[in-house]
């Protein structure tokens, strides 16, 4: 590609042609000195994700952070199992594709019982758990709308989840584990 300077039409790379719009595509990547990539992103976001916004997150000392696709509307589970009670582990599914761990992997580590499924992440410095993967969906993450930033949570309806009786609680909800299917 040829960069774009005064008066220079971009276009996005490929077989592309914005006709009209070509105007309108270079002063939105100028007036946010986005590249045609980012700006391709940001349209592909927007398609995919329609009616989603994207939270970002972290941990308490900022040593992992991550960003999530989700409605602005969350729905969340209060689990009462022993770990998410000693934890006060409040959270919303989501499939994996819809999240992204911008950094920290290196800062992460895992506890596991039971039948170790469920992946509870925390960081090794503040401790904070942002997400883990759940053993109801273990193809997805468990998001803690609290480790959110502020500014794109509209709503959260808390629904209460019997996980002292586990396998009962999964097997009769109707829609848990579709949570994480894209």
């Amino acid at each position: 590609g040829h960069p774009a300077g005064p008066g220079a039409q971009a276009q996005p790379p490929g077989p592309f042609d914005l006709g009209a719009q070509s105007e309108r595509w270079a002063a939105f990547q100028e007036r946010h000195r986005l590249s045609c990539e980012e700006a391709a992103r940001l349209l592909l976001d927007a398609y995919e994700y329609r009616g989603l916004v994207k939270h970002t997150g972290g941990c308490h000392c900022g040593a992992v952070r991550f960003e999530v696709w989700a409605s602005p509307d969350l729905h969340v589970f209060s689990c009462n199992c022993s770990i998410c009670t000693k934890k006060q582990n409040r959270h919303f599914i989501v499939p994996a594709s819809r999240f992204k761990l911008l950094k920290g992997a290196d800062n992460l580590t895992t506890y596991t019982f039971n039948t170790h499924r469920a992946q509870h992440t925390f960081c090794k410095t503040c401790g904070v758990q942002s997400f883990y993967t759940p053993r109801s969906n273990p193809d997805g993450y468990g998001i803690a709308p609290h480790c959110l930033d502020d500014g794109t949570v509209q709503t959260i309806v808390t629904e209460d989840i019997n996980g002292k009786e586990w396998e009962k609680a999964v097997k009769e909800h109707k829609t848990i584990r579709d949570m994480s299917k894209p």
